[in-house]
């Protein structure tokens, strides 16, 4: 009998850590049976640990792992095929994002946000969709965080928005390929999340949202409970809040020209 497992990337804080802490507290909101474990995958290994620790159950799996790099995923890659579990949920939740104008940050900065936002989820689903069966929970479960900042180019952060859309763009792919394999793809979209992604995106200038998002910021928490049981319908995209869900229409049937005409003002 193969364990069961759950394996959530990105989940020393923010909305990983939301999704670790619902998962290994969940007496069937969720799911209807419990994982036997669930690999917590980040960098920051005192981290894991010590939530771990908090969380207290003996089922969460420190993985320290940087998905930016090859040897990262191959970590994870090894363990799979050394161990060969049940992956009855992948979440996609590492991310990270630098504000400002693409001349004025380093190659760097743009290729590790393509390879976590981008390369790393794609990698993630490909070493783990081998292992993904349906099982007493339903059907295996796949849930990349993307962002609403995907539905439009954002001059001044124009490399995460892109990176957005491709989480979109590629979740949508996936789940009508890995249908035939019962396995559910969804794509988040949040806007502004209480989190430590404002301090790290804008290099430690800012810890909150101080334009109009500030008034838009959510709860991550929340955002979590709402996307694992929109998931559990078998939600393909799941927008929040309403806020963003006029944001989603409003890229469907506003010029482009006018929108990036209003955002070049902010940069």
């Amino acid at each position: 009998m193969h364990r069961k497992i759950a394996i959530i990337t990105g989940s020393s804080s923010g909305i990983g850590k939301a999704f670790l802490e619902l998962t290994a507290g969940d007496n069937g909101e969720f799911f209807k049976t419990p994982f036997d474990e669930i690999w917590a995958i980040a960098r920051r290994e005192d981290a894991l640990k010590e939530i771990a620790s908090s969380v207290g159950n003996g089922r969460i799996i420190p993985i320290a792992a940087d998905l930016s790099d090859d040897s990262g995923i191959t970590v994870i890659e090894n363990k799979l095929k050394a161990e060969e579990p049940d992956v009855g949920l992948l979440i996609n939740s590492a991310g990270m994002g630098i504000k400002g104008k693409v001349m004025d940050k380093s190659p760097k900065a743009l290729d590790d946000t393509i390879s976590i936002n981008c390369s790393a989820l794609s990698r993630m689903i490909r070493i783990c969709v081998p292992y993904m069966r349906s099982g007493e929970n339903g059907r295996a479960k796949i849930i990349n965080i993307a962002s609403s900042a995907g539905f439009l180019p954002q001059p001044g952060f124009a490399c995460y928005a892109a990176s957005k859309s491709y989480v979109i763009s590629f979740s949508r792919a996936m789940s009508c390929e890995l249908k035939p394999l019962r396995i559910d793809v969804m794509a988040v979209c949040p806007g502004p999340v209480a989190t430590d992604f404002q301090r790290r995106a804008t290099e430690g200038k800012e810890t909150d949202f101080t334009d109009w998002r500030k008034n838009f910021v959510i709860d991550p928490v929340k955002l979590s409970r709402k996307s694992l049981k929109a998931s559990a319908r078998g939600r393909k995209l799941f927008v929040y809040p309403f806020s963003q869900k006029l944001l989603h229409l409003a890229s469907k049937i506003i010029p482009v020209s006018w929108i990036l005409g209003f955002e070049s003002r902010n940069i």
